[in-house]
């Protein structure tokens, strides 16, 4: 970009092309990359877009930052930008309004025909694996047994949520806050053959609820969750006198040395990197 001194007055083609766009010809004593398109008879591509300023934390900046490098954002604007469309997209979902609206008035009958298909598509899938097993290569197999486990975690979300059913509490040896279900599923799959049970949950927030009932030997904690950071979840665990004993270590595909930057403030007891081998987690059964 050409730098311009601050004594330096506009050009009639300038003032036409800020007249014409709406943006600045000259910025930070600079001529912008727009009027440069727009002299040689380039449309702006930016004709038909506002900036917007936006402000944000040194924690959630390190967060962005460190999600960024991981999944290979050039600038936090195509972050950003990509961010705000899925979440709208999201939230459009009429099943997704349905679950995270808790205190609306539900109507039951939708619970219960929700319920019925979720029983048969479970059924058909158990029956699948129980009675082909020989005609189904080994990673066919998997990938039934993985879509039973996610069928049976949404039908328990859904008793949850819409018949607001006091389940029974039952102890386990650790609990995994991931958002990824299939990394939940392996891991939980791991723990159950060595004989320890594992409880997943798919948010921070959730895990926060988890632990109000439950206080487990271990947690596995994802720093890059959706809705709280695994930084501040362990954060504030620590802090608290009645989960600082609790032995936590991250589960992340943040680099090694964003990880290590918190680890003091933090105050976590070590960290796993993705990916991993399943033998990696060997070392976690001596806090159980």
């Amino acid at each position: 970009m050409i730098y311009i001194s601050n004594d330096f007055k506009k050009t009639k083609e300038m003032e036409q092309y800020e007249k014409e766009t709406g943006k600045s010809a000259i910025w930070r004593g600079k001529i912008t990359e727009g009027f440069k398109r727009w002299k040689k008879g380039e449309k702006s591509i930016l004709t038909d877009k506002e900036r917007l300023s936006v402000y944000i934390s040194k924690e959630k900046k390190s967060r962005w930052q460190a999600f960024a490098t991981v999944h290979n954002y050039s600038t936090f604007s195509k972050l950003i930008r990509e961010g705000v469309d899925y979440y709208i997209k999201e939230k459009s979902k009429p099943f997704s309004r349905i679950l995270t609206e808790l205190d609306a008035d539900v109507d039951f009958s939708i619970s219960h025909e929700l319920k019925e298909r979720l029983t048969t598509i479970k059924g058909y899938l158990q029956l699948l694996i129980e009675d082909y097993t020989g005609d189904l290569n080994d990673e066919v197999i998997t990938i039934l047994g993985d879509i039973l486990e996610e069928s049976k975690q949404l039908e328990d979300k859904i008793v949850k949520k819409f018949n607001n059913v006091e389940g029974i509490i039952e102890k386990y040896d650790v609990l995994l806050i991931e958002d990824d279900i299939s990394t939940v599923t392996l891991i939980k799959k791991f723990f159950k053959r060595k004989g320890y049970s594992l409880k997943g949950v798919l948010t921070g927030s959730k895990g926060i609820e988890e632990l109000k009932l439950i206080s487990p030997k271990l947690i596995l904690l994802d720093i890059m969750l959706p809705d709280i950071s695994g930084f501040e979840i362990c954060k504030i665990l620590k802090s608290d006198e009645n989960y600082r004993n609790i032995v936590i270590y991250y589960l992340t595909a943040v680099p090694n040395g964003e990880v290590e930057k918190k680890m003091e403030e933090t105050q976590a007891d070590g960290y796993i990197l993705k990916p991993f081998d399943l033998s990696e987690l060997e070392f976690l059964f001596k806090y159980l």
